[in-house]
């Protein structure tokens, strides 16, 4: 009888989750649109009857070991997402108890980026390291730091939020209500505010001026540094000397063996690998030179959440 996990990523505008198997095949996936939702409990309800509906669908015999889920601000010792801001649901929100109950399974829940450096693991390129990080690159910057073999949680459950680790104090204004933090320069986001900021600040040409400000993306400046536009590939070394030098920054306090780099931003590869590598070199005390890799992700963009997820359930 195969043994199969359900993996569910949470996030700002739909749920996504899938039936996975011990070794990473993903079985099948669905996902529909959370905002709906703004009752923690009618939302529980719905996802439980769609798992069950997904689950009769299945022509081979299975044992359900249990569901893991990832979620912006989830806390892994508790099973619960905390105010978390793009969420339709406020304050404390005991989602792994509450689901456990209704479907009479294991549930494990944590946060989305520690949930990838799980998948990581388990399924990728990290199967054999005891120490890494793994970034996020998307909309924000999430991170998840696995030190001695273990995730690194900290007493609360919420260790390893280097996106909100200040590069500039005086800086750009986060979504944290703080300013400076690095995922405002280092991110989908905030390259795209790196480029407004470099187009207003100089006459110098770029096809990106052709684009209404409010319309450009980080796949338009990646594309436009294939042109050697010479905003976008200014933009793309800033971004890489913040991200560098906080980089060089972690690898002080948990000396990883590897540095993974995943997410919408990660996608422009050299352009961006390249020089981040080149900056935390830079910046990294003599000790640690030279002995940090700077590798892509081993999962595939289009499961990575739900394997991440899924994972929680094999680690357990």
């Amino acid at each position: 009888m195969q043994k199969l996990a359900i993996g569910i990523d949470i996030g700002g505008t739909n749920i996504s989750y899938g039936v996975v198997t011990e070794d990473g095949v993903v079985k099948l996936k669905e996902s529909f649109p959370i905002k709906e939702f703004t009752d923690v409990n009618v939302f529980v309800d719905y996802l439980a009857e769609r798992l069950k509906i997904s689950l009769t669908g299945l022509s081979t015999e299975f044992q359900l070991m249990g569901v893991g889920i990832g979620a912006p601000n989830g806390n892994y010792y508790k099973g619960t997402i905390e105010f978390a801001p793009n969420l339709p649901w406020k304050g404390k929100v005991p989602l792994a108890d509450l689901l456990s109950k209704k479907i009479g399974l294991p549930v494990k829940l944590t946060n989305d980026a520690n949930a990838a450096a799980m998948g990581e693991m388990i399924y990728g390129n990290a199967k054999y390291l005891k120490d890494f990080i793994m970034i996020t690159l998307g909309t924000g910057l999430g991170s998840g730091f696995v030190a001695n073999g273990k995730m690194i949680l900290g007493h609360d459950g919420f260790a390893g939020e280097l996106g909100h680790a200040i590069f500039d104090p005086n800086g750009r204004m986060c979504n944290c209500g703080r300013k400076g933090c690095l995922e405002t320069y280092a991110s989908a986001s905030g390259i795209v505010r790196t480029v407004k900021e470099f187009l207003a600040e100089s006459d110098e040409p770029s096809v990106l001026r052709h684009i209404a400000i409010d319309d450009i993306s980080s796949e338009m400046i990646y594309k436009a540094s294939l042109e050697r536009d010479p905003i976008a590939l200014k933009a793309f070394d800033y971004t890489a000397y913040v991200l560098g030098i906080m980089l060089a920054n972690a690898v002080a306090i948990t000396s990883p063996e590897v540095i993974f780099l995943f997410g919408g931003l990660a996608n422009a590869g050299d352009r961006l690998f390249k020089p981040v590598k080149r900056y935390m070199n830079e910046h990294l005390l003599e000790i640690y030179k030279d002995k940090i890799e700077l590798k892509p992700s081993g999962l595939s963009e289009n499961d990575a959440a739900i394997l991440g997820a899924a994972a929680l359930i094999w680690e357990n």
